[in-house]
């Protein structure tokens, strides 16, 4: 019978789990249908057969199935079946993917510019002139790099400040407040974080990791409050900025609890990482699973989890994990450590978009320092951490369904 489908197994046999993902894209970008197969043989991906598909699979490394339109309708109707934890997605829109990034970025610096370009995904990287300039709508999916939102620039201070590429920084960061006539960078901040918020309530798709995840929601909570020590911006932080917090602007957290100490390597209680976890965890024990989502009636959640394994190594960042008793109670939890009591991995919506907070710094390097060289991802295309990273790339891609009733 004549091969007419193209199946991309995304289980244990994939030499190049990544790379899949990049081709998937690109198979997406000439106007082909791709299905995402849901919890079939790790989230395998299928599309009609071309010869230049093939070939691309072939110089790209990936492992690759050719099969007959009667076997490709037989996968679906096995997924189909109402007993099947399965479903079939269908993915048809190219996504505009866009990286929120500064220019003084070091190339130790974020996890998800390094697995794009590996998996070779096209990106454009913009910032908060970008932002300020109204030019996010343009896009639909947009990652943060792990930025501090707060204004106090990573709390680097005590170890860094006189690092040139630290103070390099805080030049670039007090010239674009300038530019946009504010006093301070956490002013600006603030208008950057309500921004996209407005980008994710239209329709749009967050992803963020590491401190871009819990100080975005402490920038949203303190609009008005003075949370900046003077070593900061010049001025003493409100001696009653705690109790003036406003936990309705926030998207993920709750009843959380400032760190006012300048020159601590943290911003809140959010992180439950380092000193505050009941039991020690180091890399030879730290995982977290991920949980298994109702296909058919979950498949948002059942997108961002799809692997070819569901204890994930964990990894650390100076934002690792949340604190489980601090997310609100319409967040899902996609992963957690439950020796720990935190969850690493955590999605909701808000308006009409999509946002997902991935705890730690990079998947395949347990605790990255800074001035360390970046990972080199030719040494882990099957990485399932990275897979995470890259469901919620092709996530903006799926045809919304119906809602069931």
């Amino acid at each position: 019978m004549r091969a007419s489908y193209l199946l991309l197994p995304m289980d244990e046999v994939q030499t190049n789990h990544l790379k899949a993902y990049g081709l998937t894209y690109w198979i997406l970008q000439k106007d082909i249908e791709v299905y995402w197969l849901l919890n079939y043989r790790g989230g395998s991906f299928m599309c009609k057969y071309a010869q230049a598909f093939e070939n691309e699979l072939v110089i790209r490394g990936i492992k690759y199935e050719v099969i007959s339109d009667a076997t490709s309708t037989q996968i679906l109707q096995e997924i189909a079946a109402p007993d099947a934890n399965m479903d079939a997605m269908k993915l048809e829109k190219v996504p505009k993917i866009a990286v929120y990034s500064p220019k003084t970025k070091q190339p130790w610096d974020d996890a998800v510019t390094m697995v794009l370009s590996y998996a070779e995904i096209p990106y454009t990287v913009i910032f908060d002139e970008e932002i300020m300039t109204a030019e996010l709508p343009k896009f639909d999916w947009l990652h943060l790099h792990h930025e501090d939102f707060t204004g106090q620039y990573g709390k680097f201070y005590a170890s860094y400040h006189q690092q040139q590429w630290y103070q390099n920084e805080v030049k670039e960061a007090e010239s674009m407040a300038q530019k946009f006539g504010f006093k301070k960078v956490s002013t600006l901040k603030l208008n950057v974080v309500k921004k996209i918020r407005e980008f994710i309530a239209g329709g749009g798709f967050l992803f963020a990791m590491c401190a871009a995840t819990d100080t975005y929601d402490i920038a949203l909570s303190a609009e008005g409050t003075d949370i900046c020590e003077h070593i900061y911006d010049g001025d003493g932080m409100d001696a009653a900025a705690q109790s003036k917090l406003s936990f309705e602007n926030t998207l993920a957290f709750k009843n959380f609890k400032l760190e006012p100490n300048p020159l601590a390597y943290e911003y809140s209680n959010i992180d439950s990482r380092p000193n505050t976890q009941p039991l020690m965890l180091e890399e030879r024990n730290d995982f977290f699973q991920l949980f298994q989502f109702s296909a058919k009636w979950d498949p948002v959640p059942t997108m961002l989890t799809q692997n070819h394994e569901t204890n994930i190594k964990g990894f650390m960042g100076q934002t690792t994990a949340f604190r489980k008793k601090l997310i609100k109670t319409e967040v899902i939890s996609m992963g957690e450590t439950k020796a720990t009591d935190e969850s690493r991995y955590i999605h909701g919506n808000f308006g009409k978009g999509f946002w997902t907070f991935l705890g730690g710094h990079d998947p395949e390097d347990y605790q990255h320092y800074v001035h360390e060289e970046p990972t080199d991802l030719n040494l882990h295309p099957n990485s399932p951490g990275y897979r995470l990273i890259l469901n919620n790339i092709l996530f903006p891609a799926a045809k919304k369904k119906k809602q069931k009733t």
